[in-house]
């Protein structure tokens, strides 16, 4: 899968307080959401059409899915649909799945709750709390944990794809420096520190190794006590990898095309980045004991002054760990999650206490995990989250020809444009492809998800920008190839 779909995906938001008790199932609700999915981006002057849960999971081809909804601050209901794996069992509520990314906000939950206790702060120079490995900078700079958890640092390494199940896992401290048996880059600092948002794997790794040196334990058991325990999320953990009794129900990865991943779900040493196991309930929990600190709650797991710095955007939207999206009435903030054969995302309004949080085992999941949340948004009257029409335009047949080829996103991957009939196709995951709308000759958008490519003329070596909600990236034909 090319890095940047998870990243599209992410667009598409008490000392030791009690575990949040859901409220009874509301039928009629559940099946409006259930029988609501529709399209990221649906086409002007044509009917949105609207889809079921089951429908979506055969034809993206996801064998389970989890989903849990908040209301008013509070789980509302959460059910499961379809099935761990071939063989398997059913998913509930309390089915086991890889959140990927979405670990990152609960590492920057935890870097938070250690500055409340004064043995991190947010602006000083993370080298100097570094034990052993230190974060290459060039001279006269240095790397914030505000810049790390706000993806600002200039850290490289995009993303990790983990690693199957029996071959060797290098340490936290291999994983940094690029040593084997690591299967990604060291992790550097290439871009002045604070000056531009890129999102950073290898940066919430610096904060792992950050983490574990300055409390001299294992991060896994640190973010027990300080985030999984305190905000009640009883089913979660940053076991990596699961023990052998829990693997047996959680639900298993899956490619696009539903077949299980070779082995079973990768391993994945980059804990703070991607090694959280958790189920949607428990997302909503995290949600919930950050609404409550930035609200001034009684009881309430961070400080208030932290907790709103965690939800203010900056550069790219982002705050502290979180995507964090202001609306006229209320504030929504997310995360998605993507590892191998997972897609997850989650989101929560700090206002009125709504949100939702889908899981799925399946390589293609990102897309019903969008239109869940959408059909939420519609069910439950949110101010965001919902179908965006565009109108499209034929494409002219020699600008067709023009755009056909690979393109490289810097730092992302690829992406493919092949011929569609008398349109165009592009391809974001491998074998996989959707239609390419035009909406004027040098702008293009799918109707998965809130892509717009913006081609400089279709000229022969085309290059362009490729944005994804609030974020853009520069793309440049990488081959040419026939239509």
């Amino acid at each position: 899968m090319s890095k940047f779909v998870r990243v599209a995906y992410m667009m598409a938001l008490l000392p030791i307080p009690v575990a949040a008790k859901e409220a009874a199932p509301t039928p009629s609700k559940i099946a409006v959401v259930e029988q609501g999915l529709t399209s990221a981006v649906v086409l002007a002057g044509a009917p949105a059409p609207r889809r079921t849960i089951e429908a979506e999971m055969r034809r993206l081809n996801v064998p389970g899915v989890s989903v849990a909804v908040l209301h008013g601050g509070a789980v509302e209901w959460s059910k499961g649909y379809g099935i761990t794996r071939a063989g398997g069992s059913a998913v509930t509520p309390s089915t086991l799945f890889q959140a990927g990314s979405i670990s990152k906000p609960i590492t920057a939950l935890a870097a938070l709750r250690l500055v409340q206790q004064h043995r991190l702060t947010l602006d000083e120079d993370v080298n100097a709390h570094l034990k052993g490995w230190k974060l290459p900078t060039r001279p006269g700079e240095q790397v914030t944990l505000r810049e790390l958890l706000s993806h600002t640092a200039g850290t490289t390494v995009h993303g990790f794809p983990g690693y199957a199940a029996g071959v060797p896992v290098p340490s936290v401290d291999d994983v940094l420096a690029g040593h084997a048996p690591a299967n990604t880059k060291p992790v550097i600092v290439d871009t002045k520190p604070g000056t531009m948002w890129r999102y950073s794997g290898g940066g919430y790794t610096v904060i792992q190794k950050l983490i574990g040196d300055v409390t001299g334990r294992p991060f896994a058991e640190v973010l027990q006590d300080e985030v999984l325990q305190a905000a009640g999320m009883t089913r979660s953990s940053f076991a990596q990898p699961l023990d052998a009794a829990s693997l047996a129900t959680a639900a298993w990865p899956h490619d696009g095309s539903g077949k299980p991943v070779p082995r079973g779900p990768h391993t994945y040493p980059e804990l703070a980045a991607a090694g959280l196991w958790s189920t949607p309930s428990d997302l909503l929990r995290f949600t919930i004991a950050v609404r409550d600190s930035a609200r001034g709650e009684k009881g309430s797991i961070l400080d208030q002054s932290l907790a709103i710095a965690m939800l203010t955007p900056g550069k790219g939207e982002w705050g502290l760990g979180l995507e964090v999206h202001p609306t006229p009435s209320d504030r929504a903030f997310a995360h998605g999650g993507s590892n191998e054969g997972y897609e997850n995302f989650v989101v929560a309004y700090t206002g009125s206490g709504d949100g939702v949080a889908v899981m799925t085992n399946g390589a293609r999941g990102g897309e019903i995990g969008s239109e869940i949340t959408r059909s939420v948004a519609a069910a439950y009257g949110w101010p965001s989250y919902h179908s965006i029409e565009r109108a499209s335009v034929p494409i002219p047949a020699d600008i067709r020809a023009r755009l056909i080829g690979t393109y490289t996103v810097s730092d992302l991957g690829s992406f493919s444009i092949t011929a569609n009939g008398t349109g165009l196709a592009i391809s974001l995951k491998e074998g996989v492809s959707e239609p390419l709308y035009a909406s004027a000759p040098d702008s293009y958008f799918v109707l998965s998800t809130d892509l717009v490519l913006r081609m400089n003329g279709g000229e022969p070596k085309a290059t362009g920008r490729l944005v994804m909600g609030s974020f853009d990236w520069p793309f440049a034909r990488e081959t040419d190839a026939k239509p």
